[in-house]
């Protein structure tokens, strides 16, 4: 994807930001439980589209970056990951 293509399409995510050639989003929760439960049903959906994001468990806060790592950048792929993520949060 191209730096315009990058730029719209994170329009559409609000909670997630370019870093590093990844896209980012830091969730917090009330509790370490939730926080895990939480990378539990990312990694499920993940394994699902056979795409899979660098995950940091942080206590009670959780970063997923998403990039794809074979095409050496960002791709569709990427941003529907994240929508997919977007759709975990309650």
């Amino acid at each position: 994807m191209g730096a315009q293509e990058v730029t719209l399409a994170l329009t559409q995510l609000p909670s997630w930001a370019l870093r590093e050639g990844a896209i980012e989003t830091w969730r917090s929760f009330s509790s370490f439980a939730e926080a895990l439960e939480f990378v539990v049903r990312v990694g499920a959906v993940a394994e699902a589209m056979d795409h899979h994001p660098d995950m940091d468990l942080r206590y009670k806060r959780v970063r997923v970056a998403v990039s794809t790592h074979s095409a050496g950048g960002l791709t569709g792929l990427d941003f529907e990951l994240a929508r997919r993520v977007d759709g975990l949060m309650p």
